[in-house]
């Protein structure tokens, strides 16, 4: 009677397949480190991490040293906790933008989004995150208490919620502006034009004008 083979051997598990490709194991790691970035999958990490090994020595040098540059010289604000390399970001130093009126938002990045339209005048305020129990973000893990004490200072009037229209983000206005109002500022929030689950970052900057000019109290 003729030995049956294992099934092992009839269904090779994808992990002995995948370690028999033939990968130098340096560029395998830094296709890993690629993936960890968001919005990232192994195929882009992959073609990014294929891309490096085309640079010259030169190029792929100063690629690395502009993200240790970064991370070295790259701090939050003093005033408004969005990433500068001074004391004070641009914006905050600049005399021309109107100090009474606060945009507040989620990340840095939703400042550009706000910049591209052109039409705010106003200041910033970085919170870096939303409140958020199911990811175990609580109140104190954000910059509120930095944007409660710039209020007296700096003579704030108005204050825009900026936080993206998700439920994080609507209960995270509604804490802060619960803070706010005993202090006797208007708190207003982004109208319509902004959809709801929608993110800044994408929005266009005719939406988010018509949002900021269409704000309501809240």
């Amino acid at each position: 009677m003729p030995r049956c083979r294992s099934s092992q051997a009839e269904f090779p598990s994808p992990v002995s397949s995948d370690m028999a490709e033939s990968k130098a194991l340096p560029l395998v790691i830094l296709s890993e480190q690629f993936a960890k970035l968001p919005g990232i999958g192994m195929k882009s990490a992959q073609k990014l991490a294929y891309h490096v090994m085309s640079m010259s020595d030169g190029e792929a040098k100063a690629f690395a040293d502009a993200i240790l540059n970064a991370k070295k010289t790259v701090h939050l604000c003093s005033v408004c906790q969005n990433f500068t390399d001074k004391d004070t970001c641009p914006i905050c130093s600049d005399v021309r933008r109107d100090k009474s009126t606060v945009c507040v938002v989620e990340d840095p990045k939703d400042i550009s989004a706000f910049e591209r339209t052109k039409e705010y005048k106003g200041v910033y305020h970085v919170l870096h995150g939303l409140i958020s129990p199911m990811e175990g973000k609580s109140p104190d893990d954000l910059k509120i208490k930095e944007l409660l004490a710039r209020v007296e200072p700096e003579g704030i009037k108005e204050v825009i919620m900026a936080t993206n229209p998700t439920v994080e983000g609507e209960a995270t206005a509604m804490y802060v502006s619960k803070l706010l109002k005993p202090l006797g500022v208007k708190v207003t929030r982004l109208a319509f034009g902004l959809p709801i689950g929608g993110i800044l970052e994408f929005a266009d900057e005719v939406t988010l004008y018509k949002a900021l000019e269409n704000r309501n109290e809240i």
